[in-house]
């Protein structure tokens, strides 16, 4: 049998290339995780709202009273906290479970064949997760104003920390993702580092008052300059220091994306 002419040998289709970023699958990858929670509005943000809710009526209703914190009522202190609690953890529940539930049910070459780099991988995954915490932050900043009286004094310092704080914990969400080989590793991560954390960092009380070491101790935990510095949005006071609280944000923000970025580079945990 003779060889067909190299002219006419039939070559299989080439793969497309895409210069520069592909801007069509990143938001086709950001546009599938927000109408993820979005399908379950109830679960995603119906049930914080209600947490949120019950938060305030359990620390200012039956504990704090009208008692001032700072100059500014209980409830006014407190309000802030409980938003920016919202926004953290609804962030890290979004690209962590995204991620989970793709590696169990073996979907994760629906996220992988597509010509998407790592780089867009990490912020579609990421960006996704943010928009999911602020949204609910939003909603829940919404359903709480009429029981707490909440000021606008520095709108920049709301924007910067709810974002970054947003930013952080879906870059965190996505490597708990790829790490977790099973659904028990993510309720540690949740019970064990993410919730201690939030509830340790002054949302419902002055670090100041704590006693040693406790007080140094609160002031190495990330989540209370994220907590303090958006509470300075609203009342116009920070516990802590502005300044560290701004620059910290940047470098979590940074170096949680950079792992990240890592981490889909080198497969880990994906590429068996």
């Amino acid at each position: 049998m003779k060889d067909m002419p190299a002219d006419q040998t039939v070559l299989p289709p080439q793969p497309r290339e895409y210069p520069g970023v592909n801007w069509e699958g990143l938001k086709t990858l950001y546009l599938r995780e927000v109408r993820r929670f979005m399908k379950v509005g109830m679960q995603t943000l119906a049930a914080p709202v209600v947490t949120a809710l019950l938060y305030m009526l359990v620390f200012v209703v039956a504990v704090g009273g009208g008692r001032p914190v700072h100059g500014v009522e209980y409830g006014t202190f407190v309000a802030p906290g409980l938003v920016m609690m919202q926004i953290l953890s609804n962030a890290f529940a979004n690209s962590s479970s995204s991620l989970l539930q793709a590696k169990f049910n073996g979907l994760m070459g629906d996220f992988l064949t597509p010509p998407l780099t790592p780089a867009e991988h990490v912020v579609g995954f990421g960006l996704g997760a943010a928009t999911r915490g602020v949204v609910v932050g939003a909603v829940s900043l919404a359903a709480i104003l009429p029981f707490a009286r909440l000021p606008v004094a520095q709108p920049w310092a709301i924007a910067f920390f709810g974002i970054g704080a947003a930013l952080i914990m879906g870059f965190i969400g996505i490597m708990a993702g790829l790490w977790a080989e099973k659904f028990d590793h993510m309720a540690a991560v949740t019970n064990f580092v993410i919730m201690p954390m939030t509830f340790l960092s002054g949302t419902f009380y002055l670090v100041e008052r704590l006693p040693e070491p406790f007080r140094t101790a609160s002031h190495y935990n990330p989540f209370f300059y994220l907590i303090d510095g958006f509470r300075y949005g609203f009342v116009g006071q920070a516990e802590g220091s502005l300044l560290a609280g701004v620059i910290m944000t940047l470098v979590l923000v940074l170096a949680t994306g950079w792992a990240c970025l890592w981490m889909f580079r080198t497969g880990y945990k994906i590429k068996t």
